[in-house]
């Protein structure tokens, strides 16, 4: 058996990463494509590897020359690499496909090293590998039988979104038999280009084939093995977070700071939202709207800041819809003066972005519980102008029932002291009806509140980016309107608000059913007996981890064995020792599989 790699393609989409280097000279991690997959061939029983170059050949052939590792490499250039496609690069190797069995592969792939072995070993002698559809997926599809035959190839024109569940994408690893190139592929081969041309796809001959009810060439579906097409940079990004070493893995990942829709197949337990909300009621209607969503500009701030107050039940002049809660707290912390009182371990993005002093409270036990006279008590003699309460509170899940908050509420009031409370995640707490600040009596009688609430994480929709503020102080509320941009809420977003009270009944539901998946989940992970669990109100539990493991050793663990990832809170201000887990709170079969490889460890 040999192997064909093409490897002529000039790869602009990666601009300055092949500016002077053909594209499997880009490095992943360090690691240049052709080094990886040239020693991933030479653990097989090769006669020779053949290179098709074109772009920047020489210096491919300058960097590899001619054995690599024990394997024998043999070039062919295609001289007119601008001009035309990867069916005129194979059809340089045609000669040499009738010669022997042949692995065929295309120089911008990386993946694990089993998946040759997946097709060496496999009995069929013609096959190619194939993924299930995912949405990151580009190029040629196929579709298969229940015998695992190809009967259709579907190129990119072809491509229809309403069918993509019978779709398996092309790794564009093929094992093929010489019989099977010489009496099938390389006949149509050149027939094909003869009629069509040298700017055209492998591929097309394949679906020819597929179109004559040819059975010789099956389909290998990949399960959980990695793989991915390097195409641009966002691609290289992405596998270089898929193929991380242990000790750049987590923060290849971290850094991201979301994305993880581009890794369908992973289990994110970090980022914090509801599994149980939007119904599919609601996301019917905003997909039946989204052609015009998309094309048409939201409203200004007074039609937005209307819609809040009609959501969440406050005056409109107390009330700011924002860019996701973030672009808020930023506003509000530029706006602070004095010294700001932070009850730690917390969410670290209000002390992040203010500039003046943070005066901090941490709880002295074991589970990060304190309660409304705690933080007066604590805070009396701090002379402090401002004071910060996530409720509950992230990451330790720590709730303080409505008349303790009003209890601080009023010892900041006489104290002057600005009370601004975070309540993203207070919905998740029982009785969280009548938990809630946003309320224009408790907001006129405590003008020193500023209530500030992610619409993210109890309502599911973080990609909408909404969050709102609210405050009777409206001197405050006026300036933060003044300080977003003119169109700071996106259509979607805007739209969101406007038919969300149609389906409030649905919201209530899905909290109840949140509220029971929680206990559920809990009390699972009660019973792995490395880590102590801490009492929550929250969509997320906080665990300390026990001996023999660290937090971070679990994360690892996770990420690489089952594909799920943790939040390791090791960077959090007032958590120490490496050895804390924050873990989201999703449905309950995603639940049960984090479960499951707790129990393995």
């Amino acid at each position: 058996m040999q192997a064909i790699i093409l490897a002529a393609g000039m790869g602009k989409r990666l601009g300055e990463y092949t500016k002077n280097n053909t594209k499997c000279m880009v490095p992943v991690n360090g690691v240049p494509l052709i080094d990886r997959v040239l020693q991933q061939l030479s653990g097989l029983n090769l006669s020779r590897v053949v290179i098709v170059v074109g772009y920047e050949g020489q210096k491919l052939i300058d960097y590899i020359g001619n054995e690599y590792n024990g394997l024998k490499i043999e070039y062919i250039f295609n001289k007119i690499y601008d001009k035309t496609n990867n069916i005129y690069s194979l059809a340089l190797a045609k000669d040499k496909m009738q010669e022997d069995d042949t692995l065929l592969l295309e120089s911008d792939l990386i993946f694990d090293d089993r998946l040759f072995s997946l097709v060496v070993d496999n009995p069929y002698p013609n096959l190619a590998l194939v993924a299930k559809y995912e949405a990151w997926m580009d190029g040629t599809m196929v579709q298969i039988d229940d015998e695992s035959n190809i009967v259709n190839f579907v190129p990119k024109e072809a491509f229809r979104h309403e069918q993509s569940d019978s779709y398996y994408k092309t790794v564009n690893i093929y094992k093929l038999s010489k019989e099977f190139s010489a009496n099938r592929y390389v006949p149509f081969l050149e027939a094909y280009m003869k009629a069509v041309g040298n700017n055209e796809y492998y591929e097309n001959v394949l679906r020819i084939l597929s179109f004559l009810d040819c059975k010789d060439l099956k389909a290998l579906p990949i399960t959980d093995e990695k793989w991915y097409e390097i195409d641009d940079k966002q691609d290289l990004d992405i596998a270089e977070a898929l193929f991380a070493d242990d000790e750049q893995l987590m923060q290849k990942f971290y850094s991201r700071y979301g994305g993880f829709w581009r890794f369908p197949k992973m289990l994110d337990f970090c980022y914090l939202v509801n599994p149980f909300f939007p119904s599919q009621r609601m996301l019917d209607e905003m997909k039946a709207s989204f052609q015009t969503l998309l094309t048409e500009y939201p409203s200004g701030m007074k039609v937005n800041a209307l819609l809040a107050s009609k959501c969440w039940g406050v005056n409109e002049k107390y009330i700011v819809p924002g860019n996701g809660a973030a672009e808020l707290i930023k506003c509000l912390m530029d706006s602070l003066q004095g010294k700001l009182g932070v009850i730690r371990p917390s969410f670290e993005e209000y002390p992040n972005r203010y500039q003046g002093e943070v005066v901090t409270f941490i709880p002295e036990n074991r589970d990060f519980r304190y309660t409304g006279q705690d933080i007066i008590d604590y805070f009396a003699n701090k002379d402090i102008e401002n004071l910060l309460l996530i409720n509950p509170d992230n990451p330790s899940g720590n709730f303080i029932p409505k008349e303790d908050i009003l209890k601080v509420a009023g010892w900041c009031k006489l104290n002057h002291v600005r009370f601004i409370v975070d309540e993203s995640f207070v919905d998740f707490s029982e009785d969280y009806q009548i938990c809630s600040m946003l309320d224009n009596t408790i907001l006129e009688s405590y003008p020193n509140i500023v209530v500030i609430k992610s619409i993210s994480k109890s309502y599911g929709v973080p990609g909408l980016r909404l969050g709102i503020m609210a405050s009777a102080d409206e001197g405050l509320i006026g300036e933060a309107k003044k300080y977003v941009s003119i169109w700071n809420i996106n259509s979607f977003a805007e739209f969101f608000m406007q038919i969300f009270t149609k389906y409030s009944k649905d919201y209530r539901k899905a909290c109840a059913c949140f509220q029971a998946e929680r206990a559920d989940f809990v009390s699972k992970l009660c019973e792995i007996p490395f880590i102590h669990v801490m009492p929550t109100q929250a969509n997320f539990v906080l665990c300390e981890v026990q001996e023999p493991y660290t937090s971070m050793e679990i994360v690892r663990r996770m990420l690489r064995e089952h594909n799920i990832l943790l939040s390791a809170c090791n960077a959090k201000k007032g958590l120490k020792g490496g050895k804390y887990l924050r873990i989201a709170i999703r449905g309950h079969q995603d639940n049960a599989k984090l479960i499951e490889a707790f129990r393995q460890l």
